[in-house]
Parts: structure tokens; sequence; C-alpha cells
């Protein structure tokens, strides 16, 4: 994880956000951007993070925040993004070297630190994922500026709410949603 700790000289932070994908294929970006876009805004205890795919290796920076919010393109959610409650991965952590899911993450979290941070899942509606290059789809540009003014609000008064609104009974991992960080790109 590329950290980026937030700038205003405050001591701890309450949230830790990672945002992850790649830049150079489009809006594959969308999460890395977001941390991009709040670090010029210099929210108060908001500590940021952003690489190319989560690791194992974060969960120890996971178990030191009380709230994080985890960031990244999706390619067939809502427009113009998703936020949701996330709850650690109902089976005992399994992971690789090369990919770890968010609730996996927390998983790990859980086991390793005894930590379980309120967490939260933003996916950010994608559209432009073929192509090698580092600049994100006007739509994506779009459904990104939607974001950063929501969770910047929400972080601001401290409400948190899903978006779209999801029944209780639908916080286990959802199969529609795509991370791009687990798709094998080169």
């Amino acid at each position: 994880m590329t950290k980026r700790p937030n700038s205003n000289g405050a001591g701890s932070s309450d949230t830790l956000m990672l945002g992850w994908g790649n830049q150079g294929r489009r809006d594959d970006g969308l999460g890395p951007a977001l941390v991009r876009i709040l670090a010029q805004r210099r929210l108060p205890d908001l500590t940021l993070g952003s690489d190319y795919q989560l690791q194992v290796e974060d969960a120890y920076e996971v178990a030191r925040y009380p709230r994080v919010i985890f960031v990244d393109a999706d390619r067939s959610g809502p427009e113009p993004f998703s936020f949701r409650r996330l709850a650690p991965s109902a089976s005992s952590s399994s992971f690789s070297s090369h990919s770890v899911t968010p609730g996996g993450l927390l998983t790990l979290t859980r086991e390793l630190f005894n930590r379980e941070p309120e967490a939260w899942l933003l996916g950010i509606r994608g559209y432009d994922f073929d192509r090698f290059e580092e600049s994100l789809s006007p739509e994506a540009r779009r459904n990104l500026d939607h974001a950063a003014d929501f969770v910047t609000a929400a972080l601001q008064t401290g409400r948190f709410a899903e978006l779209p609104p999801v029944p209780p009974a639908a916080l286990a991992p959802r199969e529609d949603f795509e991370p791009t960080h687990l798709e094998g790109a080169t």
C-alpha cells in the first residue's frame, strides 16, 4: 500500500481509506483517483492509501483504525456508485499473494489482530477497462466526482448510509460486484 497520511497535522485518524486499481487501464484507476482527490481536500481524521491491489499486509493497517473504506472500480454496479457496509468473509481467511478481497482482508484482520473495524465498500461505476491509458472515461470521471462529494460529506458529518439502500440481509459479499483487481490484468 502506498500510504498517504492526511497532512492536517492531527494525531491519529478515525478512518482509513484504501483505494486500489491499475491506473494504466483507464477506469480501473478509479480507486487511486478518489484517493488523490481526497488528499487534495485534506480532510481531518482521514488516512489515505492506494495500490494496484489489496495485500495481506494491509490487515495490519486496517486493524489500527475504527473505520475503513475500501474503494475500487465496479464494472457492473449502479451509477454513479454504490456504498455499502462490509463484513468479514463468512469463511476462514483464504488468499493468495496476488489477491485478497476486502471481506477477506477483514477476516484476516479479525483473525490476526482481534479487531473488526466498521467497514464500507465504495464501488465507483467504470466503463472502459480494456485500453492501456492513464486517463478516465468521461462517464467514470463524472461518477468519481459524485463519489468524492458523497464521501467528503459523509466524513464531515459522520453520517454513513448505504447507497443504493440495501436491506440488512444483503450484507453478504455481492456476487455481481466485479472488483477489477482480481481479474489477472497485466
